[in-house]
């Protein structure tokens, strides 16, 4: 159905919400989560394959599970184990949630968020605005990154050094129910890619919600809690990119098969072969990577983080050079908005944005080669 929809979905720039409350229900929109609490308790590699596997037939569809996961995996990650029965559930219940962390002046540099969390009595009250959170337009639950706001209640409370006390670099992972008073969700307009996901702005003003809501209950240094998080949408987005591929290489490799040119099939000319190969070069390359990384967060290995931003720098950046090269294969046929090979062509290059562009995943690993010198 996904494959048969995809493209009437992407014109519309809307998923059926009954399909993604279904998927929800069946554990496939977090996958990872541990079946204690409904999931599949797939480890990464099984859930990266699925992830492919989806991202191949509809890449929106495809982001509504990264943001899925990535809200499941930020409370499984910090909340108490309170949280997590409370929180859980629900994501594998039907609810659908949606995590949210940049903002105008905060796309790369996070150090920059304004969004502030403070605490009163047994509340918390959250003021700020977050653009561009995938998935926000159907999420019933928003995990919301903000700074502790200096001098609370919280923050005099928790004051040992090393504690986590808040200061100008700490901050709080919030779980808001997307219709708590105060809360303004505003749909991205004509997105270049993904466009069903559900892009939306979010709005926070004089937000209260039980101060029970904060994971973990205590503030952390900004830099992990913001990379842990991401940590599983990069690994999420490449696997995507690995299904792009995928799908990019069969859509080509049909077309160059079938269609004739000068009396032979486009795939006989061999400059028209060469963009086959490459094709075929950069899923492999990207399936690899993604396969390295999902080893390494299997095994715990400390090379995880580099792993992870190692797969989605490759994956990304195959996914857009391969799309483009399945719109050359099939020229013209490929090149009208609604072909998949198009809808590729857009998608891939939003992964080259989100969860870390390619200039911010090159610099991360310029400073792992300078640190391991």
């Amino acid at each position: 159905m996904i494959a048969a929809e995809a493209d009437a979905w992407d014109r519309a720039g809307l998923l059926p919400v009954g399909l993604l409350r279904g998927l929800g229900a069946e554990g496939r929109l977090c996958a990872q989560v541990p079946a204690e609490y409904g999931g599949w308790g797939l480890d990464s590699a099984a859930a990266g394959e699925f992830t492919a596997h989806v991202g191949s037939l509809c890449s929106s569809v495809r982001s509504v599970m990264t943001s899925q996961g990535m809200a499941a995996w930020t409370i499984e990650r910090f909340g108490t184990p309170e949280q997590q029965a409370a929180f859980l559930p629900r994501l594998t219940g039907g609810e659908l949630a949606a995590a949210g962390f940049s903002e105008r002046a905060a796309g790369s540099d996070l150090s920059a968020m304004t969004t502030r969390v403070r605490r009163d009595g047994e509340t918390v009250v959250l003021d700020g605005h977050k653009v561009w959170v995938t998935a926000a337009h159907y999420a019933d639950l928003l995990v919301v990154f903000g700074k502790y706001a200096e001098g609370t209640e919280h923050a005099e409370a928790d004051s040992e050094p090393g504690s986590g006390a808040a200061g100008g670099d700490d901050a709080v992972a919030v779980v808001v129910p997307a219709d708590t008073p105060g809360v303004r969700v505003t749909r991205v307009a004509d997105p270049l890619g993904c466009r069903a996901a559900g892009h939306a702005d979010i709005s926070l003003d004089g937000v209260r919600v039980p101060a029970t809501h904060v994971l973990g209950g205590t503030a952390l240094p900004l830099p992990l809690l913001v990379t842990t998080a991401l940590a599983y949408g990069r690994m999420s987005v490449a696997w995507g990119c690995v299904g792009i591929l995928r799908g990019c290489l069969t859509a080509a490799a049909r077309h160059a098969a079938t269609r004739e040119q000068f009396g032979a099939p486009l795939g006989e000319h061999q400059l028209v072969a060469r963009h086959l190969a490459e094709l075929y070069v950069a899923e492999r390359t990207a399936t690899r990577a993604c396969e390295h990384a999902s080893r390494c967060w299997d095994e715990g290995s400390p090379d995880q983080v580099v792993a992870t931003v190692l797969a989605k720098h490759v994956s990304a950046g195959n996914a857009a050079r391969g799309a483009a090269t399945a719109v050359q294969v099939l020229a013209s046929a490929g090149a009208q908005d609604g072909h998949p090979v198009a809808r590729a062509h857009r998608d891939a290059k939003l992964m080259e944005i989100i969860e870390g562009s390619n200039e911010m995943c090159q610099l991360m690993l310029a400073r792992h080669v300078l640190g391991s010198a």
